[in-house]
């Protein structure tokens, strides 16, 4: 799951990004919304945290532009703007939730994940594909009903290959899904983690390589 977090409260959005980055999401991180669309331009976010107080472009404005495209992501308005009317204006304007500071982080990561589910085909709770188990919200994987002692890294590129259902998954596409802008494209970290996640998965092997295309769950 990646995120784009759009706060200009500097100090806010970065404790945001900490916390969400604990919970196994892949989150960038821009404070004005003139750069908020570039980043959306040429990144897939599965969801938008979205300040409407914003430089440069006001976030009202990122929202409606947003709201024109069937392809961007879901945007979760976050503002200090908490009556009725801004909760009814906010939504008008093409918002897919709306969450007034202060707020219950916990709340807020349920809130995210819940859009994130609504952003592409409809995925249960606990994703499941052969003897492998994962609940993302609880961040608990099994296979075969033994407990995976997962990072968070870990989880979050378990869940793009569980999510894929058996479809092969680039390692440019892993990079994309499970880290953030700051990944560097040559690096070797998804082969790494391959490596990683294939020994605490346990036998037999269940991600398969295919040669010059990325990897698969069987």
């Amino acid at each position: 799951m990646r995120v784009l977090v759009v706060e200009d409260e500097e100090v806010l959005a970065d404790a945001i990004a900490r916390g969400l980055r604990r919970e196994a999401m892949a989150v960038d991180v821009t404070h004005d919304g003139a750069t908020a669309l570039d980043r959306i331009a040429v990144n897939r976010y599965d969801v938008v945290v979205l300040d409407r107080d914003l430089p440069v472009v006001h976030g009202d404005e990122v929202c409606r532009q947003l709201a024109a495209d069937p392809l961007a992501p879901r945007i979760l308005m976050l503002t200090a703007s908490a009556g009725v009317d801004d909760r009814v204006e906010g939504l008008t304007l093409g918002a897919d939730d709306y969450l007034a500071k202060p707020f219950a982080f916990a709340e807020l990561v349920a809130r995210l994940r819940a859009l994130a589910r609504r952003a592409g085909s409809a995925l249960p709770p606990v994703i499941e594909r052969g003897a492998i188990s994962l609940d993302p919200a609880r961040r608990v994987a099994s296979r075969d009903g033994r407990f995976l002692r997962l990072t968070n890294k870990e989880l979050a590129v378990l869940e793009v290959l569980l999510c894929a259902d058996g479809a092969v998954v680039s390692a440019e596409q892993l990079l994309e899904r499970a880290w953030d802008e700051h990944a560097d494209p040559f690096t070797n970290a998804v082969r790494v983690m391959m490596v990683k996640l294939r020994r605490k998965l346990g036998n037999p092997p269940v991600i398969e390589t295919v040669a010059g295309a990325g990897y698969r769950i069987l």
